[in-house]
């Protein structure tokens, strides 16, 4: 499967094709800017300290350059070489590119104690931008932190007549312009600047908030002129690669159809599958603490390996080599298929961030592997990445991007007791997935065993009989139940557990 395949992105919906627009450069900004950021206008980002207004306009003009647009840099607040050295920690050589002409830093701090004398005005300011645009051949802007240079007035009518006169001189120079300014902490727009959003064409709000002991950064877009854009707020993250939103909002069911059957690993499971499960497909085990979940998705992974197709394991609950130890017991060895670059892990404790980290740091590395497969060992653990919302919004993600890329997506549940429940994830995913299997506790012959039900199997035919489910020294057996003892495990359970194979699952 072609890495282009899986990494293709929407296009915007068109509402707004009369207005030219020009990329953000910032992951998934554009998709709910409908397009990206007004050409030969201007944009506002607003927000507290720690939102990311300065990386946001960063971003921009880097990426610009990068792509052969030339921009300028104006800073009223941090020093250019301050601003240099951030960018080096994410890799951007602000330096190299200033060296080629493709950007230029102007600080025009001003000093704190400065008193206004005199008929002080930014017309000089706006020749030297000029000049440089000119010579750089500059079209893009960022002007960080407007609002110091606003406070040198200390006066509303001086302050909007300055500001209205900067914003037509970017106007008549067709220069498309992004500003940053503080608002305040309760999260409204401050009284004193509040003329900023209705001068912008485009303005957005960002903030920052802590949910379960969980710091995430959010965006909204307030107003955009003349341009359709989503009105929900947005969860981003500033990693190493820069700034990423991942907009739940705009998935669209892009899904690639289901592919053919491939083998589980384990020919009695074959069988109850009808053949084995579908690539592309989401897989659900599903079951109590000891019942065997990591076991059977690990004899998935193996068959996979063995197929020569790759696999990426994320665990929220072992470490990698943990996983591949344990795994020897029932006689799974993964050993070679790690040794190969065939299986890797990712893994890192669900506390360690939030839920937009951990699905930034997943999409990475998916990107960077191109697996086939994509485990995820246990999605229960998502509860503690802060709040069951973020826990959803993380695996409705990650979910669609593996069915929109063609991957297959093995998830496994712990439940927390032995009862099957209706909502057989525990995380309201339950309708997202194509195949469902039950793992219990049962007594047979005053003994504690276990069994293995497909609840589910979307468009396929499937056994909906309990079969017992017995872990052994060369991996796992499954057979089928006398019938006085498959009756006795389905007491408690809500719909039919008897029948061949049916064309549909139990539940759908």
């Amino acid at each position: 499967m072609s890495k282009a395949r899986r990494t293709s992105s929407r296009q915007a919906s068109g509402s707004s094709k009369g207005l030219p627009k020009v990329p953000s450069g910032v992951a998934g900004l554009d998709e709910i800017l409908d397009g990206g950021l007004p050409e030969g206008r201007t944009t506002l980002i607003s927000g507290g300290p720690g939102t990311g207004k300065t990386m946001l306009g960063l971003e921009f003009l880097y990426k610009s350059a990068l792509a052969g647009h030339s921009g300028i840099l104006l800073l009223f607040e941090e020093r250019a070489e301050a601003i240099r050295r951030n960018a080096l920690s994410l890799g951007w050589n602000l330096a190299e590119l200033e060296k080629a002409g493709k950007l230029f830093i102007l600080e025009s701090r001003l000093d704190r104690d400065a008193v206004l004398s005199g008929d002080f005005n930014i017309t000089p300011l706006l020749a030297i931008i000029q000049g440089r645009a000119k010579q750089i051949k500059a079209r893009r802007i960022v002007i960080d932190a407007i609002d110091v240079l606003l406070r040198v007035y200390n006066d509303p009518r001086r302050e909007s007549n300055e500001l209205l006169h900067l914003h037509d001189w970017l106007m008549d120079n067709k220069f498309t312009t992004l500003m940053t300014a503080k608002k305040a902490d309760n999260g409204d727009a401050t009284s004193r600047y509040e003329f900023l959003d209705y001068m912008a064409d485009c303005v957005i709000v960002a903030d920052m908030r802590i949910l379960g002991q969980v710091m995430t950064r959010r965006l909204r877009i307030l107003k955009y002129r003349g341009s359709g854009f989503a009105t929900n707020e947005y969860p981003f993250v500033i990693g190493d690669e820069g700034t990423v939103l991942m907009p739940i909002s705009t998935i669209s069911l892009e899904h690639v159809p289901l592919g053919g059957r491939v083998s589980t690993g384990n020919e009695q499971l074959n069988e109850l599958l009808n053949g084995g499960y579908r690539q592309s497909s989401s897989i659900l085990i599903t079951g109590a603490s000891g019942t065997g979940k990591t076991t059977l998705a690990c004899t998935l992974a193996k068959a996979a390996c063995d197929r020569g197709e790759k696999v990426l394991y994320i665990s929220f609950e072992e470490s990698g080599e943990a996983v591949v130890s344990s795994m020897l017991s029932p006689g799974i060895d993964l050993r070679p298929a790690v040794r190969a670059g065939q299986m890797e892990f990712l893994t890192v404790m669900p506390e360690a961030m939030g839920a937009e980290q951990h699905l930034a740091r997943a999409l990475r590395r998916i990107s960077a592997f191109e697996p086939d497969h994509l485990i995820i060992d246990a999605i229960s653990a998502t509860m503690r990445m802060g709040h069951g919302q973020s826990a959803f919004d993380y695996l409705v993600k990650l979910v669609d991007f593996c069915k929109r890329g063609g991957m297959t997506c093995i998830m496994t549940n712990q439940l927390p007791g032995n009862d099957v429940e209706i909502d057989f994830s525990g995380m309201g995913i339950s309708s997202l997935l194509d195949t469902i299997i039950v793992l219990r506790y049962i007594s047979l012959d005053n003994q504690i065993a276990r069994s293995l039900l497909i609840l589910k199997s979307r468009g396929s035919k499937h056994s909906n009989s309990y079969h017992e489910y017995v872990i052994t020294d060369n991996g796992i057996r499954i057979q089928a139940m006398p019938g006085e003892r498959n009756r006795e495990v389905t007491r408690g359970v809500r719909g039919p557990a008897h029948g061949a194979l049916g064309t549909t699952g139990i539940v759908e």
